[in-house]
């Protein structure tokens, strides 16, 4: 399979390229300065010069409150160019595999979010992500639209690594505790898309809307006691920070939260045999990682 990934420079986008090149598949996964996917041209050049058999969209603008100021922005990458893919995919006859986020839930509900659900985002980021999504439905039927939360990794910026980071220099940390998901290892996620591409390459169609995350819920608070736990027993931080428990009204951000956004996965794991991952077990190895350099993680 020829397998195209945009948003190669991505945290998926980077972990899909290291599984890639375990796999006998030919790929390619370009950044935004090689294929720039807000313009509908240099998609359609770029297809005809590869000629994908399967894409990957893990693209987007996920600066969630700098997206509040550039709401033209997000909407170009998260809304407009899905389309402009969708449409591409259409052309050539092929699937296209599309990211989206718990974000297009308002967090209200207090069990886990179904994949029929009704989806009412609460920030710009959450609004054009769902629109990026109705984009894809609409240009083309061979799509899978795979919403995931809270996603970490060894690349990029995160909230692993901003833990981390912030570890070293404040002795008191304060981390809202009323805000609850799963964390989800971009790895994982990765090694799913690739389990679904093999199911496709065998004539798998389930086509829809799927939900992909790990499979513990837990707030931000729980998480970052987590991450230094686990760092310590590592001995990859020096010092524990004492972490204090907040509200979200005592943090207040430009783009609102959901309080509660816990992804049921039940329809993934029926449909494409995919089990969720434990992201505890995906943490120790992504500070693993961190910490012996056995990645460029920057």
């Amino acid at each position: 399979m020829r397998v195209l990934v945009t948003g190669g420079n991505g945290q998926l986008g980077r972990c899909l390229q290291d599984r890639l090149k375990n796999t006998s598949h030919e790929w390619q996964a370009p950044d935004q300065s090689s294929l720039d996917i807000t313009n509908k041209s240099a998609i359609s050049y770029y297809f005809d010069k590869f000629q994908p058999d399967v894409v990957v969209n893990a693209a987007a603008y996920t600066a969630v409150d700098k997206a509040e100021s550039e709401k033209d922005i997000a909407y170009l990458v998260n809304t407009v160019a899905a389309g402009y893919l969708g449409s591409q995919c259409k052309k050539a006859a092929i699937p296209l595999i599309h990211i989206s986020t718990d974000y297009v839930f308002d967090g209200k509900m207090t069990i886990p979010y179904k994949v029929g659900d009704e989806t009412n985002p609460q920030s710009v980021y959450g609004t054009t992500k769902l629109a990026g999504e109705k984009a894809v439905q609409t240009a083309l039927a061979e799509h899978i639209i795979i919403r995931t939360s809270w996603v970490f990794s060894e690349y990029g910026n995160n909230f692993v690594k901003t833990m981390l980071r912030l570890a070293n220099v404040h002795p008191v940390l304060k981390v809202v505790g009323d805000q609850y998901g799963c964390p989800t290892y971009a790895g994982d996620l990765a090694d799913a898309i690739l389990q679904m591409i093999i199911q496709i390459q065998s004539g798998h169609k389930s086509w829809g809307t799927y939900h992909y995350c790990s499979d513990q819920a837990t707030s931000w608070h729980g998480f970052a006691q987590v991450i230094f736990d686990e760092a310590n027993q590592q001995g990859g931080i020096e010092n524990i920070p004492q972490i204090r428990l907040i509200n979200t009204d005592e943090y207040p951000t430009i783009a609102k939260r959901p309080l509660y956004s816990v992804l049921d996965c039940r329809l993934i794991a029926h449909e494409w045999n995919i089990k969720m991952p434990y992201w505890r077990k995906s943490l120790t190895q992504v500070l693993s990682i961190l910490e012996y350099g056995n990645a460029n993680n920057k």
